[in-house]
């Protein structure tokens, strides 16, 4: 039944003049407490203090929420990668699958209507608009090179800063410590190869393997120092040219079942087999996932595993 219009009025200058009386909507206050801005690569973005349902865009994401103690609803994939990083454990059996790096499934990630999604400009950019209108977006520029300033800013954005840098802190205090139990790491040359589905490469100082070897202390072979390039991440090198990857401790990962394959045949070469270090039993496989493509904090604390495993006897 429709009310009389005088009744109505009534009501409606009622709650006018209750509105006017009241000093605050402690209602409202509370949901703008809830939110926070954070300055990002794509601008600021105004976040829920404490996320319940976080999708993340890359690998290194997934790290920074896992070791934060966040378990997020979605995830993006390394494309030749089978699923989610094996190195994080149990972890990740819940995570969705929300498409691969480059190329995110936006309706995946609408269905799991996320509150904070986390991406990277380097990766994304294209997709920020639509990513940024279905949950509050943030995103790092770089990656690799930047992978600390990244993990700070991926706590920031989770509620979980102080967590961060303390996370971030333990770890650098403990690269000393490998670097000191190693007894002189600068006067070991370090080299660090990867296999790729079409390709070899060599990885320099501005890699995020590279920097974690840098603050452990480790010496570079000169081919690796990229002294000569622009971008100090990492260069090609050809299977006829692999004696180019020579050094005092070679690390070697594959990415992929593809690179494996290739890996396979070139150090099964008489070329691979001649190098120094592969005579001298120094050559050692690792996990691309935590060598290469984890680029985060507990990632960085696995590397160090491998260091104080296979460093000090060689």
């Amino acid at each position: 039944m429709r009310r009389p219009a005088a009744t109505l009025a009534a009501v409606l200058a009622l709650g006018v003049g209750l509105t006017g009386c009241a000093k605050s909507d402690p209602v409202a206050s509370a949901n703008e407490a809830q939110t926070h801005p954070v300055v990002h690569a794509m601008g600021t973005t105004e976040v829920p203090v404490h996320p319940q349902r976080v999708v993340v865009l890359d690998t290194d994401k997934i790290d920074s929420a896992l070791s934060l103690g966040i378990v997020p609803v979605g995830a993006a994939r390394a494309g030749e990668s089978g699923g989610f990083p094996t190195y994080l454990g149990d972890k990740v059996s819940s995570i969705k699958d929300v498409g691969v790096l480059n190329e995110p499934d936006l309706e995946a990630i609408t269905a799991l209507k996320p509150d904070l999604i986390l991406g990277s400009k380097f990766r994304q950019e294209k997709f920020y608009d639509e990513l940024n209108a279905i949950a509050p977006t943030v995103f790092t520029e770089k990656v690799g090179i930047t992978w600390k300033e990244n993990f700070l800013l991926d706590g920031q954005a989770l509620g979980k800063e102080q967590e961060a840098k303390d996370l971030m802190a333990g770890y650098e205090k403990r690269a000393k410590e490998v670097g000191t139990t190693i007894g002189d790491p600068a006067a070991k040359k370090i080299s660090i190869v990867r296999f790729m589905p079409t390709e070899i490469r060599v990885y320099g100082p501005e890699s995020f393997s590279g920097i974690v070897l840098g603050d452990v202390g480790l010496g570079r072979t000169e081919r690796q120092l990229l002294a000569n390039k622009d971008d100090k991440r990492f260069d090609k090198v050809s299977p006829e040219r692999i004696s180019e990857v020579d050094g005092d401790v070679i690390f070697v990962s594959a990415y992929g079942e593809k690179a494996v394959v290739q890996q396979t045949t070139v150090t099964g070469g008489n070329l691979w087999r001649n190098l120094s270090a592969v005579k001298a039993g120094k050559a050692y496989t690792v996990a691309d996932e935590t060598w290469m493509t984890g680029i985060g904090v507990t990632a960085a604390g696995k590397i160090l595993d491998d260091l104080e495993k296979y460093l000090p006897t060689a």
